[in-house]
């Protein structure tokens, strides 16, 4: 006897992952004959820099063996220490942190971590506009996601005060994201205390997805770290901060106790870092000069683009941090501009084609060569 395939249901629910939806875009400006500029995905086009790709070279080993979810010794030592350097912030290598694929794996899959399916609190907090991994981890760990409305009139900041107490009280886990993904936005430290601090009080879990935190341009971005580890996880890797994004290497660190509890997570999923990765990644950690030299390189995109759109009398939050420039659609109709740049061979990204709360206004991910985006300046000076 045959029936329809048992799927989950929830993958029916999903709407078409955002950079699909943009194939066609891209074929379309390649029938007219030229490639396409593309701003629409956040990837950077840098090169590795060859001290890290040596690094993972000389640790690939002759005889391949299974790594371990904990990672290295020396990769928790790496990433302690570069969290001192950074955020002023002391970590125990064997019980604060642990490493991650990249980490939108560890992002993915904290939900089943911290929601309980059956039980009260299945809530799951997401300032919007929003990384879309946050909402689906949610949803297939049996959470419920509960968008929380950031508006450009405060800074692109969660009003947290806002949310009822009974909402809290259904709250397994609050997301934050600084700098901000698709705003460009940055948070003070006093949005971490207080969220810990509603935290405590109601009982749900902080978590941090600071990936952009070293690229700015002001004054560096502060962590949830900063602010303490109880109840709270942060979110780092390297695919931002090194140009490493297909090494898929981070790591996640906090309270203790939700550590402890991912490790017995991730025994079962299969998701620990290569050995060789791991050895990249402890190079990477270890040296700040390329870091400079990539914030630099953005910043020189930025500087591209922010005169282009003052001249085509558009707005664009004055983002101080990450390579995405966010642009108010004129009338809010972000996928009738996102069109017009499409016909001019350059591909922004719709923010309604993120989430719900981008709707009116553009992504552009800073990330081409510099001879691109000057290309796509001068085409779209020339179109529109």
């Amino acid at each position: 006897m045959s029936g329809a395939l048992p799927l989950n249901p929830c993958l029916a629910e999903f709407p078409e992952y955002p950079f699909a939806r943009l194939g066609a875009a891209r074929e379309a400006a390649r029938s007219r004959g030229r490639e396409p500029v593309d701003l629409s995905l956040g990837d950077p086009r840098e090169p590795t820099p060859a001290f890290i790709r040596e690094a993972l070279t000389r640790a690939v080993p002759e005889q391949s063996s299974y790594p371990s979810v904990a990672g290295s010794p020396e990769l928790r030592r790496a990433v302690a220490g570069w969290v001192e350097r950074r955020f002023g912030v002391r970590l125990d290598p064997e019980r604060h942190l642990l490493p991650a694929n990249g980490s939108k794996e560890a992002i993915f899959h904290l939900a089943m971590v911290c929601v309980d399916p059956g039980g009260a609190r299945r809530r799951v907090v997401i300032p919007t506009p929003a990384y879309p991994v946050y909402a689906r981890g949610a949803r297939l760990a049996g959470g419920v996601p509960t968008p929380l409305p950031l508006e450009e009139s405060r800074g692109f900041l969660p009003d947290l005060d806002a949310v009822p107490a009974a909402v809290w009280r259904e709250t397994a886990v609050l997301w934050l994201n600084y700098p901000h993904n698709p705003t460009g936005a940055t948070a003070p430290l006093a949005l971490y205390e207080r969220a810990l601090a509603l935290a405590r009080e109601h009982g749900f879990v902080v978590a941090s997805d600071e990936a952009y935190c070293e690229l700015y341009f002001a004054a560096p971005p502060p962590s949830l770290l900063q602010a303490g580890l109880e109840r709270g996880l942060a979110f780092h890797t390297l695919s931002k901060r090194s140009a490493m994004t297909g090494y898929r290497s981070g790591f996640f660190a906090g309270d203790p106790e939700l550590v402890a509890a991912y490790r017995a997570l991730r025994l079962s999923l299969g998701v620990a870092t290569p050995g060789f990765v791991q050895a990249a990644a402890v190079a990477a950690w270890g040296e700040e000069t390329h870091v400079e030299r990539l914030r630099a390189a953005f910043a020189a995109r930025r500087e591209i683009f922010l005169p282009l759109l003052r001249d085509l009398g558009l707005h664009a939050f004055p983002a101080p941090a990450t390579f995405f420039l966010w642009v108010a659609a004129p009338g809010g109709d972000d996928v009738a501009l996102a069109e017009r740049w499409f016909a001019a061979g350059v591909l922004p990204m719709p923010g309604s084609w993120l989430s719900d709360g981008g709707a009116g206004y553009l992504r552009l991910a800073l990330v081409p060569t510099l001879a691109d985006c000057r290309e796509a300046a001068r085409r779209l000076r020339a179109a529109l």
